[in-house]
């Protein structure tokens, strides 16, 4: 699959992720109106955005930088692989 490089195309996407968060935040607060509901949605919403910058911004910038990630399965692979490569090379693992 060819990367997405024209920025008409970017906006496009990022408007229909924002139009999905939208409308299931919405269904599920009219679904269920609280503010408990309203309250861990936010947390949902917020938790995710910070762990999408991790995974992709800090751990390039500052923790690995000669990996690229392609995705959320990429970057769990590297962590998973990362784990195993780690208890291999710890010592009392086997190497």
């Amino acid at each position: 699959m060819q990367d997405l490089s024209n920025p008409r195309w970017m906006y496009l996407k990022a408007t229909l992720l924002l139009l999905i968060l939208l409308c299931s935040g919405g269904l599920l607060l009219a679904d269920m109106p609280t503010w408990r509901t309203g309250a861990l949605l936010a947390l949902v919403v917020w938790s995710s955005a910070r762990l999408y910058y991790f995974m992709f911004y800090v751990i390039e910038r500052y923790i690995d930088s000669s990996y690229r990630f392609s995705g959320v399965v990429s970057a769990l692979s590297y962590f998973l692989g990362r784990n195993a490569r780690e208890k291999r090379t710890s010592p009392g693992g086997k190497t």
